[in-house]
């Protein structure tokens, strides 16, 4: 298992394909397997590999809190699609010693054992409170105005890349294209989102990440459901 070298466009197009119907590198929730692959790209993958720059986008608005995300950081060799092998971490002995020096998370204390288990204890107790009282979910229609640069962007890759933004709790509706003016048109798209896990402002933050096609966007209406 692998992604190959990550650090290089071949590497990088493997992760976007593996990315194409998943949203976390496992699971369905961000763990330590997004961290560990998230810290061995060198930067954002470029626009038109979509599902990549979504997750990565995703990912890096957990900055602050990789350290308290579920799961154990393994080797990148235990993730991705069988059959590839990982060399992004094939580098010189020395790089490797200079390597064990760094704190992949961004902290220089180690989390300690104790902590874990507050953290384990509590979570247990916030998932047990949940399933014993079913709440109603509140849920929100959302129209969305995405705009592009000019009249040459591409509005099917554009729409495609809007897609492939994937969260627990949103649901993606029909969409159509408006003229907006000097042969320029916007995308309308519509959206069903869980309240207490999609807001407007997330959803912007991921949308204009696709930098390359959308200029900006708006909401057009918005209605509890």
């Amino acid at each position: 298992m692998g992604f190959g070298d990550l650090k290089t466009p071949a590497g990088l197009k493997v992760l976007n394909e593996f990315l194409a119907d998943k949203s976390y590198i496992e699971g369905y929730v961000p763990s330590q397997a997004d961290v560990a692959v998230f810290d061995a790209l060198s930067g954002a993958p470029s626009a038109d590999l979509c599902h990549a720059l979504r997750w990565y986008n995703h990912i890096k608005s957990y900055q602050k809190e990789k350290g308290s995300l579920p799961g154990v950081k393994k080797p990148l060799g235990q993730y991705g699609p069988a059959g590839v092998q990982d060399t992004t971490a094939a580098a010189p002995a020395a790089a490797d010693e200079d390597d064990d020096d760094i704190d992949l998370f961004g902290s220089d204390e180690e989390e300690d054992e104790e902590s874990k288990k507050i953290k384990e204890e509590r979570l247990a107790a916030y998932n047990a409170k949940k399933a014993k009282k079913p709440a109603l979910i509140a849920k929100s229609s959302i129209l969305l105005d995405v705009k592009p640069w000019d009249d040459e962007t591409d509005m099917a890759k554009l729409e495609e890349c809007v897609r492939t933004i994937q969260l627990d709790g949103l649901v993606w509706g029909q969409s159509k294209l408006l003229p907006v003016g000097y042969g320029i048109k916007k995308l309308q798209i519509a959206c069903v989102v869980e309240d207490d896990k999609v807001g407007t402002d997330q959803l912007e933050e991921l949308i204009t990440a696709f930098e390359d096609y959308v200029q900006s966007m708006d909401v057009a209406a918005f209605n509890k459901i």
